[in-house]
């Protein structure tokens, strides 16, 4: 019984965190140790000014 409620937990959590756009750090953790197992992952801050530059285009301004 508890454990379906942690997951759903942690699934509203990741879910709060992407609309508010912070990345999930630990979840491209988990993706690169299962996936890429041969690449060494990005810091916390690489991976932070990666996110962010994926979603505001590097600094450049644009118009809505």
């Amino acid at each position: 019984m508890l454990e379906p409620l942690e997951k759903m937990g942690r699934y509203l959590g990741q879910s709060l965190r992407l609309m508010v756009g912070l990345p999930d750090y630990q979840t491209y953790l988990t993706h690169m140790e299962q996936t890429h197992p041969d690449r060494r992952p990005m810091s916390y801050e690489e991976f932070f000014r990666e996110r962010q530059e994926a979603r505001y285009g590097g600094g450049q301004g644009r118009c809505c």
